[in-house]
């Protein structure tokens, strides 16, 4: 994927994950494309640690790529949410 789609492809999974986690109101839209793009990171990360299999956003954008990227986002929301309240 081009680096527009990854722009793209991170802004709609950091807002969809920014909604689950509750904290929409907070973040604005260049905070979304950073949290979608490491949570993209993050959950194929995990995904290969926990399968086994490798993974690649490089087949463009599908409907598994943005459930990984949206899940990763989400842990990664709540891990920094958690580290702002200690």
């Amino acid at each position: 994927m081009g680096i527009l789609s990854w722009i793209v492809f991170g802004a709609l999974a950091g807002w969809l994950a920014s909604i689950i986690a509750g904290n929409n109101q907070r973040q604005g839209c260049l905070m979304n494309i950073v949290v979608g793009i490491v949570g993209a990171f993050l959950g194929g990360f995990l995904l290969n640690l926990i399968t086994g299999a490798g993974f690649s956003f490089s087949m463009g954008f599908n409907l598994t790529s943005l459930i990984v990227a949206v899940v990763g986002a989400v842990l990664l929301l709540v891990i920094t949410g958690a580290a702002r309240r200690r």
